[in-house]
Order: C-alpha cells, then structure tokens, then sequence
C-alpha cells in the first residue's frame, strides 16, 4: 500500500509541475499594470463539507503571498500602479481519502475587485467571484488531502488563485490599458461559487466506505 500511494504522489507531483513552474517565466505584460496595494480579508468564509481548519490570518498571509509573488515589480514593471482586492469566501481543505475509492478535493472560493490608484476608482463594475480547485487534483482518484498537508493544499489553493486573477485580468486588459487576450478553458479555475452554486463539484464522485 505505501509503494502504491508513492507511486500516485509522483504523478500527482508530476502533473502539477507545468503549473507550479509558471513563476520561473517572465510574462507578457498586462497594459500598463504595476501592483500596488495587495489586500487580502477573509471577513466570514464558509467552511465546507469534509474540510480541515484554517484562519482568516492563514488565509490573509498566504493570498497575499501568492499576489505578491506572481505580481511583484520584477515580473511586472508597468508604469501605473494598480491595486488588488481579494475577500475569502469559502473553501475545503480536503481531509485524507482512500486512494481509487474516495478522494475529497480541495477548493477556494474568492472575490476579487480591482482599482485603479491615479482615478481611485474600481474598475469592475460588480466583484467577481472565482472557485478554484488545486492543479494536483486534476488526478482524480488521489485527493490532496492523502498527499498534501494542510499547509500545502492552503499554498497551493492561494497560488491557483493568483494564477485565476491574472486571467481576469489578461481576459481584461483594457482595464490596464492593454488588449483582452482569448486564453484556453483551465478545468481547475471557474466563475462563480461552487459551494453555493455546485456543492457537488467538491465532493467525489464515490461515496466514503463504511465505517469497519
């Protein structure tokens, strides 16, 4: 059982790399976009089914790592500042599963506003909310919760989230004085909350195994 469950982590590990790799590239720019304020608030987040626990502080600390890290001046250089506003909503930090048979997911409901700081007006005209799913469980008979601590699943749902805003914001360039891009559909990003709007989406599609 342990060879098997090594041998699923490394294809997890694997299919998440293409992903997690995206940091170590510069990217095109987005119109004149330069980050100024980073806000992260988790004012009173749904917790749900079969999730571990995690703070409003935890969360604050790392999604605005997760921005500071994917839109520091470094990778973007533009010349007018803009700020980023991001409020947790919901999430699952998916507990341990059984591989093959059932395997929670993990996921982070976001809303996020953007502003721009010469104007000091918001740029879109209602908030826009995002669910994301972390890239590793795109492997679906091995759940985060088996493979990831809850540190990681918590790092790796605020890193998908950043990686969510920038495609808004790609999707909305002409906020940032640039041009829209048409980016390819990711299964592990989707509009709206799925807490609210698909509750089924975060649990497997097998049922738990009766207690022995």
């Amino acid at each position: 059982m342990r060879v098997v469950i090594g041998l699923l982590g490394l294809i997890v590990l694997t299919a998440c790399g293409g992903v997690r790799d995206d940091l170590t590239e510069m990217p095109d720019p987005i119109g004149d976009f330069r980050l100024g304020h980073n806000i992260a608030v988790t004012p009173d987040p749904q917790k749900g089914p079969f999730s571990r626990d995690a703070s409003p502080e935890e969360w604050n600390a790392a999604m605005r790592k997760a921005v500071a890290d994917r839109f520091n001046e470094t990778r973007f250089p533009g010349d007018d500042y803009y700020h980023i506003g991001v409020a947790i909503e919901g999430y699952v930090l998916a507990q341990p599963g059984i591989p093959l048979i059932y395997s929670p997911k993990s996921v982070l409901i976001v809303t996020v506003n953007f502003f721009e700081d010469a104007t000091r007006t918001k740029l879109n005209a209602e908030p826009i909310q995002l669910t994301v799913f972390e890239p590793c469980c795109s492997v679906p008979f091995l759940g985060s919760g088996l493979s990831r601590s809850r540190e990681e699943q918590l790092e790796g749902l605020a890193f998908n989230a950043a990686r969510a805003i920038e495609r808004t914001m790609r999707a909305n360039a002409e906020w940032f004085g640039g041009t829209p891009e048409d980016l390819p559909e990711d299964e592990t990003i989707v509009e709206g909350n799925v807490l609210a709007d698909d509750p089924e989406a975060v649990l497997p599609e097998e049922t738990p195994p009766e207690p022995s």
